[in-house]
């Protein structure tokens, strides 16, 4: 996780040989930073994708496509935003899969207040290692529950506390629509989701898009492990950060099936 949160969003995917990016929120120098942190050269991404465009996921993705000659892949309504206008995007339609190097990359539509948004499963066609990245959810839907099913890695958005939304600094209609069905998921519903997502390959779920106002990472991940345990989880938890790189987070080493090579690299 090279960062996640209100201020900037990217994850990084590494599938054998092929590294992707999902969102890249960050301006080149930032990206450029983080990824040295990570021991990752920015040339070797092959392709960033866009889950939809709000800055915080698009601000740096044309500049750095540019730079570094990465892909990038976006649905068409994303693809309209303004950010995306100066990069070469490969369009596709909410629902529709994606091969890149050794990744299937299978797409949902997700709730939010954007023109196109999407969850992601990225899946290793080698080892059938399955990753899911859920953030920016208005509300728990069917897709949504399909897009955190059976994976070895699910990164989750778990973005405020209840209590602290109603009591913070937002005024009551940016709670509203914090809160409403087309803006983000609470802990108390990212902790539901997970356990309701829990599968014997589940090795990590990390929470992302924490709010810096209205949530604290302990408070976000001790919920999530309260509901995953009374589920008999025995993998880990961990809260993203929004300035620091966090990870690797890895996958068992076995997946019923062959050794597996997939991983979040830091």
């Amino acid at each position: 996780m090279l960062g996640s949160g209100s201020a900037g969003n990217a994850v990084l995917v590494e599938c054998g040989e092929t590294r992707v990016l999902v969102d890249c929120g960050f301006g080149t120098r930032t990206m450029a930073m983080r990824l040295k942190l990570a021991h990752v050269a920015p040339e070797s991404i092959s392709a960033c994708i866009v889950t939809h465009e709000h800055s915080d996921h698009v601000k740096g993705v044309a500049q750095a496509a540019q730079k570094w000659g990465w892909s990038v892949f976006a649905t068409h309504g994303t693809a309209a935003c303004p950010e995306l206008a100066d990069a070469q995007v490969r369009t596709f339609a909410a629902g529709d899969s994606l091969v890149i190097g050794s990744m299937h990359v299978e797409t949902r539509r997700i709730p939010h207040d954007a023109s196109e948004p999407i969850g992601l499963v990225l899946e290793s066609q080698r080892s059938g290692v399955r990753m899911g990245v859920a953030y920016d959810v208005g509300h728990v839907t069917d897709d949504v529950r399909a897009l955190c099913r059976d994976l070895d890695l699910l990164v989750l958005e778990s973005n405020h506390d209840d209590g602290m939304l109603r009591a913070g600094p937002y005024p009551w209609v940016v709670q509203q629509r914090i809160a409403g069905p087309l803006g983000h998921l609470s802990n108390r519903e990212a902790s539901a989701l997970a356990a309701d997502s829990l599968s014997p390959n589940l090795a990590h779920v990390v929470l992302a898009h924490l709010s810096e106002r209205c949530n604290e990472p302990e408070l976000a991940a001790s919920r999530t492990r309260a509901a995953l345990a009374r589920a008999r989880f025995r993998g880990a938890v961990t809260s993203a950060s929004q300035s620091v790189v966090v990870g690797p987070f890895e996958p068992r080493t076995s997946r019923q099936r062959d050794a597996v090579q997939m991983a979040l690299p830091f």
